[in-house]
């Protein structure tokens, strides 16, 4: 994850932790407590509101929950724990008002919904060190923490810097991580080439180059359908608040889990090569949200296209390359990038078509060299509007876009390897190089 703050670039590293058993019990109270302080806070703003009190400041919030919370008999335990972590509770729960009421308008987004309880039953625990809780790295690499002791990381890469925070996270599977935020001054810019790319993102090719290269789609989530299929018929017939149920909810969470970070490695060796071989990458702004409501709903969250795209984008700021995206209404599946005529709607299953004008047209290729077109076109435009070639807008049904728990993805066509390798292992077929993920 990648983010600048006045030219300072803040960066996100995740490595897994292994904390030893009696460990587990100390993280499993602090993310009680922190727990405990967040629902606190917001009940305390929901009574406030239901009683038209003003609303309680953030400073006030802080007083009552945690310094005169621990005074008191029911809450002395909050004592037990480090401060610097419910106090980094209430900053996720001022933050989350913040976005719900978006008073100034800087949030970028759909609207979000109001704050809710965390539950002890969450799938997701989480809590948060700062500097001021004097956490350290050690020489011998693990990671000390206030009332809680030393625990293992597994290293797969040094930190650029020290790290200004990090948060321990406990996910449904019962994996532990460590998040490090760390901030760094220097970017890691690459050298500068003259390509430029626009990518159709679809179901039948999870991605289009501009240049023809087509990359089939993994279906992670498919290929893994049969064995999450078994592992949810084994929980349904668990008797409920037994012991083997709850086993049961571990192993369909961890097959899921691997889905997910299959996927995730995937699409980052991917959208590494495409920053890496381009200057500039342009991609369509797709409404995902409105195609996971459509019949393709499974096969569009299967592709995971918000997550790549968000690669792309953050990893373009990284590396000094630009990033744009192309106004979702750009007809850039029925314009003719030869002669930029815009023909009738044409359904998902045309895959080729004719333009009056002599040109043959692949449906994804030709909407990909259209969207590499209007990617320059906008960037060129002093005044940041969305640039149209065509005043027809795009059909709305003109849905392009959509991970299992297998690594191998021997069907992903047409990306070159990474200099260097980066874990890729390329091969070549009769229709171009292939690239798949290592076993």
């Amino acid at each position: 994850m990648n983010h600048r703050y006045g030219g300072v670039v803040r960066l996100r590293y995740n490595f897994r932790v292994h904390p030893t058993p009696g460990q587990q019990i100390a993280l499993a109270k602090v993310f009680g407590c922190a727990r405990v302080v967040f629902n606190d806070g917001l009940r305390l703003r929901q009574q406030a509101r239901e009683q038209g009190l003003a609303y309680v400041s953030d400073a006030e919030l802080s007083k009552q929950v945690i310094t005169a919370a621990k005074k008191t008999e029911a809450r002395a335990w909050l004592g037990e724990v480090s401060s610097v972590v419910l106090q980094q509770a209430l900053a996720d729960l001022n933050t989350a008002y913040r976005n719900f009421a978006s008073v100034t308008g800087e949030r970028k987004g759909r609207k979000v919904a109001p704050p809710r309880f965390r539950s002890r039953k969450d799938n997701r625990q989480a809590i948060r060190f700062t500097k001021n809780s004097r956490f350290k790295v050690l020489d011998n690499g693990r990671l000390r923490l206030p009332k809680i002791g030393d625990l293992e990381v597994r290293w797969s890469r040094a930190l650029p810097s020290d790290p200004s925070s990090v948060a321990i996270i406990k996910d449904a599977a019962g994996r532990y991580f460590a998040s490090f935020v760390v901030q760094t001054a220097e970017d890691e810019t690459l050298p500068p080439i003259e390509s430029e790319v626009g990518i159709d993102l679809g179901l039948t090719h999870f991605a289009v180059l501009s240049d023809g290269t087509k990359v089939a789609a993994p279906k992670f989530l498919r290929r893994a359908a049969r064995k999450l299929k078994r592992l949810q018929q084994d929980l349904s017939r668990k008797q409920k608040g037994s012991a083997n149920r709850k086993k049961a909810v571990v192993k369909v969470a961890r097959a899921h889990a691997r889905v997910g970070d299959t996927r995730r490695d995937w699409q980052h060796k991917l959208s590494t090569a495409i920053i890496r071989e381009n200057q500039a990458v342009y991609v369509e702004d797709l409404a995902v949200a409105g195609l996971g409501r459509t019949r393709l709903a499974k096969s569009v969250h299967d592709a995971g296209w918000a997550s790549f795209t968000a690669m792309l984008e953050y990893k373009a700021a990284r590396y000094g390359r630009a990033f744009a995206r192309v106004d979702r209404f750009f007809p850039s599946t029925r314009m003719c990038s030869g002669c930029g005529r815009v023909n009738d709607k044409m359904t998902l299953n045309v895959r080729s078509w004719d333009c009056p004008c002599g040109a043959s047209h692949d449906r994804d290729v030709n909407a990909a060299i259209n969207v590499l077109a209007a990617g320059r076109a906008e960037s060129r435009n002093d005044r940041g509007a969305h640039v149209r070639p065509a005043p027809v807008p795009a059909a709305r049904r003109e849905a392009v876009t959509h991970p299992d728990a297998a690594c191998s993805t021997s069907s992903v066509e047409g990306i070159s390897v990474l200099p260097g390798g980066e874990g890729v292992n390329a091969t070549t077929s009769s229709s171009g190089p292939t690239v798949t993920c290592p076993r």
